[in-house]
């Protein structure tokens, strides 16, 4: 599969007919290996193993509803009082992260408002810091730690 900048793991992966499908752990299934969620495994993998998120408290394909329109977001993380706190959005290794990745985001954060947000596309990363006192947003130079979120 494509390289990635993040850490290799034991992924789950068979053959179904002609397609290739990956077990999510988190949706305890499996589902279409697309280049979107070879990022998504590897990404949440990372968040899990080196950030130290709790599994129990990320979910994948979560539908909102924005403007009349179901949406998804690709995952939620959320505090320990199931409020949400971090969306991220995963695109293909071979997709660039611009603006309008972050104007996808930021739609979906109108109804979650959440405190974090994350684009990945498995090669860069960019997370940053929601103030709504300020009305502003910051980049993070790094994905915090789930404690220190």
């Amino acid at each position: 599969m494509l390289e990635l900048n993040l850490p290799a793991f034991d992924i789950n992966i068979k053959k179904s007919g002609n397609k290739l499908t990956v077990f999510d752990n988190l949706r305890r299934r499996f589902v279409a290996l697309t280049p979107e969620e070879w990022v998504r495994q590897h990404f949440v993998n990372y968040l899990i193993t080196e950030k130290k998120y709790p599994a129990s408290l990320i979910a994948n394909e979560i539908q909102i509803n924005l403007n009349n329109q179901k949406k998804r977001c690709d995952s939620v993380i959320y505090n320990r009082a199931m409020q949400p706190l971090v969306i991220v959005e995963y695109k293909s290794p071979d997709i660039k992260i611009t603006q309008e990745v972050f104007n996808q985001i930021a739609n979906y954060n109108i109804v979650l408002k959440v405190e974090y947000l994350i684009v990945s596309n498995g090669v860069n990363h960019f997370c940053c810091h929601m103030d709504y006192e300020q009305m502003k947003f910051e980049y993070l130079s790094d994905i915090p730690l789930y404690n220190e979120l």
